[in-house]
């Protein structure tokens, strides 16, 4: 993954699901990550990096310092984000 725009974000069922649920400033704060997301996923405020372990093949960035996006990259410009809230979306 490099420096490109992302014309394309999907959301999985779960991740629709999970923002429902999220506290309405954390929702806020989500919508205004993605914009930044969407201009430059490694702008530094996001903290983007890849995942390991059982998420291999994931990344993730940072909507605040407890919450988070998980998501895949579907192609150079299209990502799935297919998780969203605190750090133990790692788990």
């Amino acid at each position: 993954m490099d420096e490109r725009r992302i014309i394309n974000v999907n959301y999985s069922r779960k991740f629709l699901k999970e923002m429902t649920k999220l506290p309405s400033c954390v929702i806020e704060q989500a919508k205004e990550k993605e914009e930044v997301f969407r201009a430059n996923p490694f702008d530094p405020s996001l903290k983007t990096h890849k995942l390991s372990g059982k998420n291999e093949g994931c990344w993730a960035f940072w909507i605040n310092y407890s919450y988070r996006i998980k998501f895949i990259l579907v192609s150079q410009s299209e990502v799935l984000f297919l998780e969203v809230g605190l750090h133990n979306i790692y788990n």
